[in-house]
């Protein structure tokens, strides 16, 4: 429903309340005095309540803000016309009748004012056929490779219970979550990630305790619309839940990452891993209190997007964490800044032996997880691409174990990015990262105490990931039609014809399409399969017919050859299997 009908309707109920409230007041005439002296402060409120609706009213972007402005005052207006029919004592049928036709004219006028403006919501965008098509051939990358790892696929609802998805996210992620109206008393929100969701559907289902699970599907974030970001868009998580031996599924999910990433060809990659332990530990031997450690997470996630003395500023004078806390704090999470040259086993080695760290059972806990990650990481040939990063602090409260990153290196170049509005900019950007994760042990059992499902998952950004394919690839290189051979003909009237070997190559899997004209010209026709990169046509004509006969033309280089009517199934089978 319109939100002006709906802020009109509202105001409507609200004097009808104003209305039976008099009503019911005792006769007289000291009494009715008074009950018109209050009618007067009630309809005088009522416009100060249609400031305060319309003040909110105005910062929504579906409404612009003259326009709620002049709706405001219009409403102002009817507040003073209701009270002079209750000062003469009107009739009640009467008062209504009046105020159903006052209140639909200034909405009606409004809505013959507002300038409609037609485009897609701050943060979406829509893809065309070329688009779909790149999109679809790198979902089928990231599928493939799921299910070569033993994935099964599942689907859940887009929006969820509120509450299901509070206090999951952390500081910053929770107030990224888009709240719906309220539907019959249920209080929804749309998924801001497909992890919680997973883990309901967990919870709700108690018997699979085992599960490889992927799921491909959109998420929602009431972010700011920036260089590669949306509020709307897809997410390709790969799960694995039950109790396995430590890190070995872990192990296998960057495997899968790492996968995934060289076969689309995007570059060079660093998979960043941390522990959740290890930044408890650290935290502890830094004096932070343990009631701000959620504070501190969220304020050292920043750091791939900030400079340390914003952070520093943010923990001292807006969290108000003790400068000499925050100081200790450095230390450890700029060593691998302060300390490039570190390999991944000596900067274990140093959080081993440390005099302030190898006392905390935290952090020798982590220590040693992560250095078993390493060996099997380069058991699964992917050792290289691993580099561990005490810095690194998801934002996100259900983590309970390792936890990891993906950037890709090599995007600092100029590149088109679309901001989900509908301008574009060039320059210079790093891509940010395009995959994350971590373990989740406790998740499940948040909603379901007595059910403990450990878990393990890994999250894919594609939108960054078709950004950068988008650019690297000519667009105009890509097919975004899968027909192999468009059926023509060279005459008039043969239309028929041409509908008949339609036929004859859809009952044999072979992808066709024709002209969806009666008469169409051979020139259009002709470009028609060089626009789409056809790479085969079949003519017919007047002297094809007589012989039994069709031209098959291979567009790209424009040769033609006969063949017999009765092999062109076959003759096509043969072309497209060297077409692959």
């Amino acid at each position: 429903m319109n939100t002006n009908v709906q802020l009109g309707k509202q105001y409507f109920k609200i004097v009808q309340n104003i209305i039976r409230k008099k009503e019911k007041q005792e006769a007289g005439r000291k009494k009715e005095q008074q009950r018109k002296q209050t009618t007067c402060e009630d309809l005088v409120s009522l416009p100060s309540n249609i400031d305060r609706h319309f003040s909110n009213a105005s910062k929504m972007e579906s409404i612009d803000i003259d326009s709620a402005h002049g709706l405001r005052e219009e409403i102002k207006a009817l507040a003073n016309e209701i009270q002079t029919l209750k000062d003469i004592k009107e009739n009640e049928h009467l008062i209504k009748t009046n105020i159903a036709g006052m209140v639909e004219k200034p909405l009606a006028n409004h809505e013959s004012q507002r300038k409609f403006e037609i485009r897609c919501p701050r943060g979406t965008r829509d893809y065309g056929p070329q688009d779909m098509t790149l999109r679809r051939q790198v979902l089928d990358v990231v599928t493939e490779c799921f299910k070569r790892h033993g994935g099964v696929t599942i689907d859940t609802p887009v929006f969820e219970l509120r509450d299901i998805l509070m206090g999951k996210y952390g500081e910053e992620g929770g107030k990224l979550v888009y709240d719906l109206s309220d539907q019959g008393g249920e209080l929804l929100s749309l998924r801001y990630d497909l992890t919680v969701p997973f883990a309901r559907y967990l919870a709700m289902n108690k018997t699979i305790m085992y599960i490889k699970r992927y799921h491909i599907g959109k998420v929602y974030r009431r972010d700011n619309p920036s260089r590669g970001r949306f509020r709307e868009f897809y997410q390709c998580d790969f799960d694995i839940a039950g109790s396995y031996d430590l890190m070995i599924p872990e192990a296998e999910l960057l495997r899968i990452i790492s996968e995934i990433l060289n076969a689309l060809d995007v570059g060079t990659f660093e998979i960043k891993v941390n522990h959740k332990l290890l930044l408890d530990g650290m935290f502890a031997v830094c004096d932070v209190p343990k009631k701000h450690y959620k504070a501190v997470y969220s304020s050292i996630d920043k750091l791939d997007k900030l400079p340390w003395e914003d952070i520093k500023n943010e923990l001292c004078n807006e969290k108000y964490i003790h400068c000499d806390v925050v100081s200790k704090l450095e230390t450890f999470v700029r060593l691998r800044e302060h300390n490039n040259s570190l390999t991944n086993l000596d900067l274990l080695n140093w959080f081993e032996k440390d005099e302030t760290t190898s006392q905390n059972n935290d952090i020798q806990k982590a220590v040693s997880e992560m250095k078993q990650l390493l060996e099997y990481c380069e058991l699964f040939g992917i050792l290289s691409t691993i580099t561990i990063e005490p810095s690194l602090a998801r934002g996100l409260d259900y983590y309970t174990g390792a936890i990891f990153e993906v950037t890709l290196k090599d995007c600092s170049e100029k590149i088109q990015i679309e901001n989900g509005d509908s301008d574009k900019e060039t320059r210079s950007i790093n891509i940010g990262s395009v995959a994350g994760g971590g373990r989740y042990d406790n998740l499940v059992s948040m909603f379901l105490p007595k059910h403990k499902v450990p878990c393990v998952g890994i999250s894919l950004g594609i939108e960054r990931l078709f950004t950068i394919m988008k650019e690297k690839l000519k667009m105009e290189d890509v097919r975004s039609k899968d027909t192999q051979v468009l059926v023509a003909s060279a005459q008039k009237k043969l239309v028929k014809e041409r509908m008949k070997i339609c036929r004859l190559l859809w009952d044999n899997n072979i992808k066709a399409e024709m002209a969806l004209k009666a008469n169409p010209k051979m020139l259009d026709q002709m470009q028609y399969c060089e626009e789409h990169k056809i790479p085969l046509a079949i003519i017919v004509g007047e002297r094809e017919l007589e012989e039994g006969i069709l031209k098959l033309r291979d567009v790209p280089s424009r040769i033609e050859q006969d063949i017999p009517r009765d092999n062109l199934v076959e003759e096509l089978n043969r072309r497209l299997k060297h077409l692959q």
